[in-house]
């Protein structure tokens, strides 16, 4: 494993900055797609309530609340559920 020079990237980055301020650069995005609800998630995986919480780090009540709609994930939990959703293997080797 290679040591990274923290100091040269950020370096780096800056000067892609002002490229791209002078019209010389085209940044790349990425536009991440929302994942589905949870509930439908977790019946993909076959997963308990107890479990999928579990594997998500959040009690199972907001877990409930989110399948009931009273509540919508966030930040983390919303990456967590999109990999759910586009890497089911990952989950299935974890539980």
């Amino acid at each position: 494993m290679t040591k990274r020079n923290i100091g040269l990237e950020i370096l780096d980055g800056i000067r892609e900055i002002k490229e791209h301020n002078n019209g010389n650069l085209q940044l790349k995005v990425t536009e991440l797609s929302e994942p589905s609800p949870p509930k439908i998630i977790r019946a993909k995986l076959k997963m308990s309530q107890s479990a999928f919480a579990g594997l998500l780090g959040v009690s199972m009540r907001t877990l409930q609340d989110w399948e009931q709609g009273r509540r919508e994930p966030q930040g983390p939990a919303v990456a967590l559920l999109r990999i759910a959703e586009q890497h089911p293997e990952v989950f299935g080797q974890l539980h």
